[in-house]
């Protein structure tokens, strides 16, 4: 049985199980529970704190998990990214008072102070620069108003809580995340209820993203119909009961399909539609 890591709460649970659920897993129905087994698809779920993940699967106990690119870095854990998932995406930066620093050279033998010691210290040691990091759980902005540091690094999505707290950002981003599938380095690559599980997960990724768009053209505009919608191998074509007519049938990026319905359109193409996916294997 296939033994997955799931995170417990906080940003990356509730997209999580909506994912995995999605993709046809149990998932649980109070967010007390910590274990539940799904026999019909032969998998075992533990919901775990997500700084956690890493370290249980790094440790061979789990065969999977699911936790942030973040998360893992900063565990330092000897397990490895094999999917990305596209949710709680977030960018890591340097912050201080204005005039502070202007990029990562200008650290040297200051105090950072953050959650994240493993990115920073990595971050750090990767450019050569010699300055002290100080671990904090959360609210790090006040660490310079405290006199803790000179410095935070932090998650920065708006930026609106470091301005209130009279600071800027500086410098290139220390990194950025999203939510990710992990396995311990080393373990077998082609595992097939591994597998299984990462196409399902790709089916929702693709669902997600892609829309199918059916559509009626004269043949004589076909080509540039195609140009437009070229599928993912290529569109399916058939003929209809009106001669010199075919329908068309392609998946189509979500985000461009009102665009591409406007251009099939000018071009001639009529009843046109878009249907949503909800599961796919490619």
């Amino acid at each position: 049985m296939l033994r997955i890591a799931v995170p417990n709460k906080g940003s990356l649970s509730g997209p999580a199980s909506a994912m995995l659920h999605e993709a046809g897993y149990q998932q649980r129905r109070e967010s007390k529970e910590l274990r539940i087994v799904d026999p019909e698809n032969e998998v075992e779920f533990f919901y775990l704190r997500p700084r956690d993940i890493a370290i249980y699967v790094s440790s061979g106990r789990l065969d999977i998990g699911i936790t942030g690119g973040d998360l893992l870095v900063d565990s330092g854990a000897n397990a490895e990214e094999i999917l990305p998932l596209g949710f709680a995406r977030s960018t890591f930066r340097f912050a201080g008072k204005p005039g502070t620093a202007a990029g990562i050279e200008d650290l040297a033998g200051l105090t950072v102070a953050t959650s994240y010691e493993g990115i920073v210290a990595k971050h750090l040691a990767d450019h050569g620069v010699d300055a002290s990091v100080v671990h904090l759980d959360g609210a790090v902005e006040t660490a310079i108003e405290l006199g803790v540091a000179e410095v935070i690094a932090d998650v920065v999505e708006t930026g609106t809580s470091l301005r209130n707290a009279g600071l800027e950002v500086f410098g290139e981003p220390i990194m950025k995340s999203e939510a990710i599938v992990i396995r311990r380095v080393g373990a077998e690559a082609e595992e097939p209820k591994v597998q299984q599980f990462l196409r399902r997960l790709q089916g929702v990724l693709v669902a997600r993203t892609y829309v199918m768009m059916d559509y009626d053209c004269r043949v004589e505009q076909l080509e540039k119909a195609v140009a437009l919608t070229p599928g993912l191998e290529s569109p399916t074509v058939s003929p209809l009961h009106n001669e010199g007519w075919v329908a068309v049938r392609a998946m189509v990026p979500s985000k461009e399909a009102q665009r591409i319905m406007d251009d099939l359109y000018d071009i001639g193409a009529r009843a046109i539609l878009t249907t949503a996916i909800h599961a796919c294997r490619l």
